[in-house]
């Protein structure tokens, strides 16, 4: 692939490609003072949306936490360079807990004050959750009272009852937190409005290839446990936020037609469900 022309004022150079996703390719590339940087260059694709509110959080943000925006061009961002260890090489390294209390330490950055108001582009939490509302009510009319319809309740309820309405990173997991010449820093947020017990959600369901960690109820209670602390929430608040967001991912999947995806979520909603009920 042509190496790519970036904005004359961002003063970077030497573009390398080290990813590319359906929504985007990522260069690494070299600024004036000769420190790494990221470009990251968004596809024409249905979810784009989601980046462009990453970016407003990035901009809001303003490091803390989270990876430096440093400059915008349309569609394309250049970010700060996060480093080149991830938060799923210290899981398989250290174990659950040091990665567990890894991402509690990001989660008090992400969540500290910041010095401007919130992005009016973020999106409402309630607008994230409509796929997992149309996948309950569908089944509420056909009689089936799913794990969806469950979940749809509690989501509800959450929504109805914030315990803190904060600025969201959206989807926070192990490969989405990586540690650099700051410390470790989250990436590629999806830019959300709503209850922070949103963002520690995602991280029950992941790594995507630890299935049985997943499932596992002591690692489910342990993060519970760690969340609850990190957020100011009772465990059971974090559990139904992990319940919840299950559902919604499983119901992306459905809309998919990805099937394998979709049980897969569903099956660790279940496992925490029961850890859940234990509290």
């Amino acid at each position: 692939m042509d190496a790519p022309a970036f904005p004359t004022r961002w003063k970077v150079s030497a573009p390398e490609l080290i990813a590319e996703t359906f929504s985007s390719r990522i260069w690494k590339v070299v600024r004036e003072d000769g420190s790494p940087a990221v470009v990251k260059a968004l596809k024409a694709f249905d979810d784009i949306a989601d980046e462009l509110r990453g970016e407003h959080y990035l901009a809001w943000r303003r490091g803390e936490g989270a990876v430096r925006l440093l400059g915008r061009d349309g569609h394309r961002m250049l970010i700060e360079y996060a480093g080149d260890t991830l938060l799923s090489r210290i899981l398989g390294e250290q174990g659950e807990n040091a990665a567990t209390a890894i991402v509690a330490e990001v989660m008090t950055r992400l969540f500290s004050p910041g010095k401007d108001p919130f992005p009016s582009e973020l999106q409402p939490l309630k607008e994230r959750y409509v796929s997992l509302f149309k996948k309950a009510a569908t089944d509420r009319a056909a009689g089936d009272h799913s794990l969806y319809v469950e979940a749809a309740v509690i989501a509800d309820r959450l929504l109805a009852n914030p315990r803190a309405v904060r600025p969201l990173h959206g989807d926070l997991h192990h490969d989405n937190v990586l540690q650099g010449p700051r410390g470790w820093l989250a990436i590629d947020p999806k830019g959300v409005l709503g209850d922070p017990g949103f963002d520690a959600a995602n991280m029950f369901y992941n790594p995507l290839d630890r299935d049985a960690l997943c499932h596992d109820p002591i690692r489910i209670a342990h993060m519970a446990e760690v969340f609850a602390k990190t957020l100011n929430q009772p465990p059971p608040a974090i559990l139904d936020h992990a319940i919840a967001y299950g559902c919604l991912s499983a119901s992306w999947h459905h809309e998919d037609d990805n099937a394998v995806e979709e049980n897969r979520e569903l099956s660790i909603a279940r496992a925490i469900r029961a850890v859940r009920a234990s509290f």
